[in-house]
């Protein structure tokens, strides 16, 4: 039984695995819509992590004027459609951290779990249909004029908690530090005191880690 009460907020890249190169599609994405591909440094520069932050910084520094809805949308179907080359039978494959995607499932089964991340929407979707992720389970990805805080509190709207957000980045911690809730890391990419498991944990280090910590009661030891 589900105690939808208690939301858990997974990132996707990076938390469930990663996709290499896929910075370098971002920028082949917008090379195509806007001629000229942005460079490294100018995506280094952009202090967003969702998709939407980041293709309005680039579009601001290349045109000096914020994207627009209808901008976003085709930098999307671009995007997704470069990944699905790039990802799709008889190309690259995604790194699935198993044990963190059977875990995922475990506690989707008794939680109600949700998938926030970065990744404008239809490519949030590519990407857990490649890494096996239930269709059952929600994915709210990047809106416009949404940051990652915003994605996290739409997605505990009406619920009462507690409340737990799992990531591996430093913006990830962020943005649970604003949104008030408990972090989880996946990974050594994550500076400060809170706990942490390795990409290479397993199904039960997850669940009890992540039960632990919506009892008040600190991550257990593997």
């Amino acid at each position: 039984m589900r105690s939808w009460a208690m939301p858990l907020c997974f990132d996707l890249d990076g938390t469930l695995g990663h996709f290499s190169s896929g910075f370098v599609l971002l920028r082949e994405a917008l090379g195509s819509l806007w001629g000229v591909a942005p460079t490294a440094e100018e995506l280094g520069r952009c202090g967003g992590s969702t998709d939407w932050e980041i293709v309005d910084e680039l579009h601001r520094m290349r045109f000096g004027l914020g994207l627009s809805e209808t901008g976003y949308a085709e930098y999307e179907r671009v995007c997704v459609a470069r990944f699905q080359t790039a990802f799709g039978p008889g190309g690259l494959a995604p790194a699935a951290y198993v044990g963190i995607l059977e875990g995922l499932h475990r506690l989707a089964a008794r939680h109600r779990v949700w998938l926030v991340s970065g990744n404008a929407p239809a490519l949030l979707a590519f990407k857990a249909a490649a890494l096996g992720v239930d269709p059952a389970i929600p994915l709210l990805g990047s809106l416009p004029r949404h940051g990652r805080v915003d994605l996290i509190r739409r997605a505990l709207e009406g619920c009462p908690g507690p409340h737990l957000y799992i990531g591996d980045r430093p913006h990830d911690l962020a943005a649970a530090q604003q949104a008030g809730v408990p972090f989880l890391g996946i990974g050594g990419a994550v500076p400060g005191l809170h706990p942490v498991l390795d990409t290479d944990a397993e199904a039960d280090h997850l669940v009890r880690a992540v039960e632990a910590l919506l009892a008040g009661n600190g991550p257990t030891a593997p």
